[in-house]
């Protein structure tokens, strides 16, 4: 059964769809991990959703910052931005079964010998620490108390606290698990994070790294799964793939077959902004 991981897909329909049939991709044969961010900015959100969904079992997600965008928006505490492109999603007649559909996904996967997570985990966390500390958000994103979601969701942006703390508590415990987990791209050793650049690996912040740069980062034993810095581009080392080869902004969307690492690649059909 091979399986394939794909990038930031951010409503990119047409390009995923080529993808899917340039790998020949078998629901009752093959399985699909995406790393997240399957929605804005591009043209056809929704039937992106609808696509993945359609799939079954065959095909699942991390979510990504993106993702949780769309729910805050459709839970009305963020409004549209200028940049935004959602509206597919909510003006849908199947817009609930969408949504609810997003939100049970998780924010970190386990399986065979990989992790899966949208952005990047700072040094400290190893394996398990990853899926117990996702699984507190998971619990709270997927509960039946509307309130206790709309809660989480209503205070979920911010960049504080900055550091992780095994310590923290409540919506600032769960705002800094979904921070590292789903917007990570520089920290420093002691899991001190920054959200403020997001170019190149070369322009980290005094002090700080890629997140997957730390001789002591304790993910090492696995293969991580990720996306989220488009600024970095493909990238496939030997413990980390990073999969975000920038199909919004005129790139590629991109698949890798896990048991070989063979790379597949659609050019994006046209350039959006930045």
């Amino acid at each position: 059964m091979p399986s394939y991981v794909v990038g930031d897909i951010q409503g990119c329909h047409s390009e995923l769809c080529r993808l899917l049939d340039m790998i020949g991709f078998s629901p009752k044969h093959d399985r699909l991990w995406c790393v997240g961010d399957l929605v804005n900015r591009g043209p056809a959100s929704a039937n992106v959703l609808r696509e993945l969904m359609a799939l079954g079992h065959s095909a699942q997600s991390v979510l990504g910052n993106h993702d949780f965008h769309l729910l805050l928006t459709a839970a009305g505490f963020q409004k549209p931005g200028r940049r935004d492109h959602l509206d597919d999603v909510l003006s849908a007649k199947d817009r609930d079964a969408m949504l609810d559909w997003l939100r049970h996904r998780p924010l970190a996967a386990h399986f065979d010998d990989y992790l899966i997570v949208h952005a990047g985990v700072i040094p400290a966390w190893n394996v398990h620490d990853v899926l117990r500390y996702a699984n507190e958000v998971e619990t709270v994103l997927r509960s039946d108390d509307r309130n206790l979601v709309l809660y989480f969701l209503q205070h979920l942006y911010g960049n504080t606290p900055e550091r992780w703390d095994t310590r923290l508590r409540g919506q600032n415990r769960l705002r800094a698990i979904v921070n590292i987990c789903a917007r990570l791209r520089f920290c420093s050793e002691d899991g001190t994070m920054d959200f403020s650049e997001k170019g190149s690996r070369d322009n980290a912040p005094p002090g700080m790294r890629p997140w997957f740069a730390f001789e002591s980062r304790r993910t090492r034993n696995v293969t991580l799964l990720c996306g989220h810095w488009s600024m970095l581009g493909l990238s496939l080392m030997p413990d980390v793939l990073a999969l975000d080869s920038g199909c919004l902004w005129g790139g590629t969307l991109t698949a890798v077959r896990l048991e070989d690492r063979q790379v597949f690649q659609v050019p994006s059909e046209q350039r959006l902004f930045r």
